[in-house]
């Protein structure tokens, strides 16, 4: 009778034991992650330079999505002067002559730039890269980025 009544009564279920730490790492050490392109790491297609700028076209000039026109900059700093040394496919050279020490080559940059482009300082903007030789700069202007590319590429020369 006993048993028959202890067989009848419901036992409670307690929850699962709690996964610790080691568990979990065991576990995320044994799955493998996904390969990157190596050169959408390495920036080297021609189409890196727009995956910065965040457009479709080809070429170190583009406009954004907010009709602000980006161009991608890779900067030498601590030159004797500042002046574009080339305009590819990639980016647009530019030696700048002033120091990579708190943020003296960004200024002398955006100054170089807005003189070359015949514009104001405060058109003219640092997007990303202050502290990187790669740089993306936003220029707000009516300027077509056509206009903004034939004016660097006349300075190079």
């Amino acid at each position: 009778m006993l048993s028959r009544l202890l067989a009848t009564v419901v036992r409670p279920t307690f929850p699962p034991p709690p996964v610790t730490t080691l568990q979990r790492r065991r576990a995320w050490t044994n799955t493998q992650m996904p390969k990157k392109d190596t050169a959408q790491v390495k920036g080297k297609s021609a189409a890196a330079g727009c995956a910065i700028a965040g457009t479709q076209s080809p070429g170190p000039v583009a406009q954004d999505k907010h009709g602000a026109v980006t161009i991608v900059v890779r900067a030498k700093p601590s030159s004797k002067h500042s002046s574009i040394t080339d305009v590819s496919a990639e980016a647009v050279g530019v030696s700048i002559a002033a120091p990579p020490t708190d943020g003296e080559a960004n200024t002398e940059l955006i100054r170089y730039l807005a003189e070359v482009l015949d514009l104001k300082k405060t058109r003219i903007s640092l997007d990303k890269g202050s502290r990187s030789k790669d740089k993306l700069i936003r220029v707000d202007s009516s300027l077509s980025p056509e206009e903004v590319l034939s004016l660097l590429r006349q300075a190079a020369d």
